[in-house]
This record gives structure tokens, C-alpha cells and sequence, in this order.
């Protein structure tokens, strides 16, 4: 049936041009953004899932650098203890030789009034972003290390890596956790020693007599235990700061991985289905145009 006012051939090469050209502009879409979902309209589901994922990828990677500052603050600190040890041991190697027959106390005093100055020097400079884990100004610090993300009724929380702070001088910031005169090289008493030791405040008296002599080099040899002791947590903490940092950067990568393997286009794809789309668009006007053709052949009947 042959008809002026229904086309059923141009209805049916329309819907498909329709059709074609659809499909053309959502590829266009993924070429031109790179993703094959940019919005909830492309899947709700799937971009729902990249947004949380993506939302993790944030914490993570605030949490990367806060380990990252964390490892710097507790090498800092790793770094003043090693360096107040040093000293200690110039301070016995002082004291020892005060006790030599002849020897001239008076100048090892000052030497030894110099080495406690520069120990309460490390301990003011041991400061970085703000904290230090030397001048007793915290009892602890906990360094962040990993994010939990809420599930159920469990809330989202922040997970940490704790360190029990010892300080070399107390009395720092502003409510210190140690009062000033308590910190090891403050208040150093080994089991034996007629008095404790201020090894920020030595003088001519501390080398004054054999029992003196005896007692600092006693106390010096409890303040290098003492100081090992914290050595050691500090570097315990920052090896597992480390590896958590390790940890977060490798999960972060693969957070973006999946975010990838989510939304991201894929571009061979997306450029062979181009052409081919491109093909079929032509296609269909040439189909579309031939069918409004069949119209025109009407009027040869009343020829």
C-alpha cells in the first residue's frame, strides 16, 4: 500500500538514524571526558561505588601524608637521643679524667657546664610541626595509621600507632606532662649513687670529689640506658609508621586502580565503535533519504 500520509520505510530509517545517533553522542561523551560513567544517569550503581571509593582515596591520602610527617617527627626525635648519648659519653670521658691525679677540675667544670648546654640545646631544637618528643611537653602520641570506613551500624573511625613518650627535660609546652627537673638527664639517680644527677646543669662540683666523680659516672651510665631505652621505642614506632606509609600508598594505588576499572573509558574501544557509529549515521540519512524518496513516486501514477 502506497501512502501520502504514512511513511512506514522513513518512520522506521528515523527511529534507527534516531538510534545511531544516540549511541554516536554517548561515545563522543567517553572520548572526550575519558569515562564511560561521569554521572549518576550513566549508572547510578556503579557511579555510587567509584564515589565511595574515591571518597576513601581522599582519607588515605591525607593519611599518607600524615604518616609521612609523623616519620620526620620521630626521626627528629631518633636523631636528638642519639645525639644526647653522644654527649653523655663526652661527659663521662670528662669525668674520668677528673679523677686523674693533678687534674685540673676547674677546666673541666667549664667543659662540662658546655656539654649541658648543649644537651639542653638538643632538646629545644628537637621540635618539628610543632611537636617534640624530647621535652616532656606529652605524656604520648598517637601517630594516625589507617582509616576505617563505617559499616552496619559500626562508625567510620581512625586507627593509630602509639608511642609512650619519655622526656630528656621536662617542662615544655604549655601543660607540660613532665614537670621540669624530672626528665632523665634531670633527675638521673643509678641504684648506689649517694645523689642524683643534673646533667643540664653540670659543674665544677659534680668532678669535686671521688664519691661525686663516682656518683656522675654512675648516673651518666643510667641516663645512656635510659636514653637506649627510648631509642629503641622511637625507632620501633617509626618502622611501623614506615610500613604503614608503605601499606596506605600501595591500597591507595589500588583504590585507584578500581575507580578505573569503574568509570574509566576504554579508548580503543570507544574509538573503533566511533567509526562504526560514524558509518552507520551515514548510512542511515542515505536510508532515511531514499525512503522519503518512495513519496515522490506517487505522482508518476497521475502522469
Amino acid at each position: 500500500m502506497a501512502s501520502i500520509l504514512t511513511n512506514s520505510s522513513a518512520i522506521t530509517a528515523l527511529q534507527s538514524l534516531r538510534s545511531t545517533q544516540q549511541n554516536l553522542a554517548t561515545t563522543q561523551k567517553e572520548i572526550s571526558t575519558g569515562l564511560k560513567v561521569s554521572s549518576a544517569a550513566d549508572n547510578a550503581s556503579t557511579w555510587g561505588n567509584a564515589q565511595t571509593m574515591q571518597s576513601d582515596r581522599g582519607v588515605l591520602s591525607t593519611i599518607s601524608d600524615s604518616l609521612s610527617v609523623s616519620s620526620s617527627v620521630l626521626n627528629v626525635a631518633s636523631a636528638a637521643v642519639t645525639n644526647a648519648i653522644s654527649v653523655i659519653n663526652n661527659i663521662k670521658t670528662q669525668v674520668a679524667q677528673a679523677a686523674q691525679p693533678g687534674a685540673d677540675t676547674s677546666k673541666i667544670g667549664t667543659t662540662l657546664a658546655g656539654l649541658s648546654d648543649q644537651l639542653s640545646s638538643i632538646v629545644t631544637s628537637a621540635n618539628f610541626n610543632g611537636l617534640n618528643l624530647t621535652d616532656g611537653s606529652a605524656s604520648s602520641y598517637s601517630f594516625i595509621a589507617s582509616y576505617s570506613e563505617s559499616h552496619g551500624t559500626a562508625a567510620s573511625s581512625l586507627n593509630t600507632i602509639d608511642l609512650a613518650a619519655s622526656a630528656l627535660i621536662g617542662g615544655g609546652g604549655t601543660s607540660p606532662a613532665v614537670a621540669a627537673g624530672s626528665g632523665i638527664l634531670e633527675a638521673a639517680q643509678a641504684t648506689g649513687s649517694s645523689a642524683a644527677t643534673d646533667f643540664t646543669a653540670l659543674s665544677e662540683t659534680d668532678v669535686g670529689s671521688a664519691t661525686a666523680i663516682a656518683d656522675t659516672l654512675s648516673n651518666a651510665d643510667k641516663v645512656i640506658a635510659d636514653l637506649t631505652t627510648y631509642a629503641a621505642k622511637i625507632g620501633a614506632t617509626q618502622t611501623s609508621v614506615d610500613a604503614q606509609g608503605a601499606f596506605i600508598k600501595t591500597l591507595n594505588d589500588s583504590l585507584g586502580e578500581g575507580v578505573g576499572s569503574l568509570i574509566d573509558a576504554d579508548m580503543n574501544e570507544a574509538s573503533t565503535r566511533l567509526q562504526a557509529l560514524q558509518t552507520q549515521q551515514q548510512l542511515g540519512v542515505q536510508s532515511l533519504s531514499i525512503a522519503n524518496q518512495n513519496s515522490q513516486q506517487i505522482l508518476r501514477l497521475f502522469q
